[in-house]
């Protein structure tokens, strides 16, 4: 294995040698899902490389997402399946990401942040096709593709087809999937409005005559998003859990959560889909993001209860999570939701049992 240095913008934060070693220069710039441990023994070494492979590996999209193998096929990128694989594609890209400002290098490399930058960089659509719509790339799109057009997308995890695209100076992410996802999304997003919770909002748009959901860049080169699975990592090592940090740190944003979650239907809050912004001037967590990714909203909507809460500590219902956070925080509902939003009678009754069982309690 090369040397590496594992960057956070500019600043050097640690650097993994060939036979494990390593150097921690800056603990507190750590990306939180990472742990090295300095030292000589065999097992320190092999647990160090093993965790910066998985490191990498992590920020790679993977197999199950849709059109992952076209998107690897079109970049020339064998079907990785191991971390070390994995790790070697991320590698390739510097293991550059939209979602945060971390960055790897080999140790004697001359670059600097600002000129691997996805954040300035100005995008083609020429890739959109390939992560979008699962096309081949033609020959003379191939030839001028830029590492770094293909690169956030190739980091961008989830399992719905989805692409980076800018227009006039600003990033989207345009969703696809079935024309009822998207649908999902966007009424979600609308009811997500009505209360008062930090959310990303959804915008319907069209690409190649098609429509697909669709969200501005939320993060940037002054803070970035570190989901609750890496907070989760980094308690472990640290003799907490991440549910008491969230709770110290966010609890109304965690109650609204699970308030619009039950609402609204979302089965998909697993522990990549939610978790904290980060300060990069100090990468210090400060409260959970806003609430983002409801194409899987209205499931388990044909019982009062829901589906099982994924982001409890406990195993308990949607409706219980929901209903805990009403007693906590209140509703917070900040506008009323029209009736003519919905196309169906069923989904539509269901929203207001599951909200009145919640005024109840309010």
């Amino acid at each position: 294995m090369t040397p590496y240095s594992i960057m956070h913008l500019n600043r050097r934060v640690a650097s993994v040698r060939a036979d494990g070693t390593c150097t921690v220069y800056y603990p507190s710039f750590m990306p939180y899902n990472l742990y090295l441990e300095q030292g000589d023994d065999m097992d320190t070494r092999l647990n160090n490389i093993s965790n910066f492979e998985h490191w990498c590996a992590s920020r790679v999209l993977t197999l199950d997402r849709a059109y992952a193998k076209e998107i690897l096929n079109a970049l020339g990128k064998k079907q990785a399946v191991t971390d070390r694989d994995r790790a070697q594609i991320a590698i390739a890209y510097h293991a550059l990401a939209l979602t945060d400002v971390y960055w790897v290098k080999a140790h004697k490399e001359k670059l600097t942040f600002e000129a691997v930058s996805l954040f300035h960089h100005s995008l083609s659509d020429a890739f959109v096709d390939v992560s979008l719509r699962g096309l081949s790339l033609t020959v003379q799109n191939a030839s001028l593709l830029d590492p770094a057009d293909a690169a956030g997308d190739v980091a961008t995890q989830g399992v719905a087809p989805k692409a980076w695209v800018r227009r006039d100076g600003v990033f989207w992410l345009y969703k696809d999937g079935s024309p009822s996802e998207v649908h999902n999304e966007l009424l979600a997003s609308r009811i997500a409005q009505c209360f008062a919770v930090d959310q990303v909002r959804y915008e319907a748009k069209t690409y190649r005559g098609e429509p697909v959901s669709a969200c501005r860049l939320v993060t940037s080169e002054a803070r970035s998003l570190v989901n609750i699975e890496s907070v989760d990592i980094y308690a472990a090592n640290r003799d907490t859990t991440a549910h008491s940090i969230v709770m110290r740190r966010d609890p109304y944003g965690y109650h609204m959560m699970n308030i619009v979650d039950y609402l609204v239907g979302n089965t998909d809050r697993h522990w990549g889909n939610w978790g904290f912004w980060a300060d990069n001037a100090t990468n210090r967590l400060t409260k959970l993001y806003p609430l983002m990714d409801f194409n899987r909203a209205f499931g388990a909507y044909d019982t009062l209860e829901g589906a099982r809460c994924q982001t409890a500590p406990t195993p308990q219902s949607q409706m219980e999570a929901a209903l805990c956070g009403v007693r906590q925080i209140g509703l917070n509902q900040i506008a009323p939701i029209p009736d003519d939003w919905f196309d169906c009678a069923d989904r539509r009754a269901m929203l207001h049992r599951r909200l009145r069982a919640l005024q109840d309690e309010a």
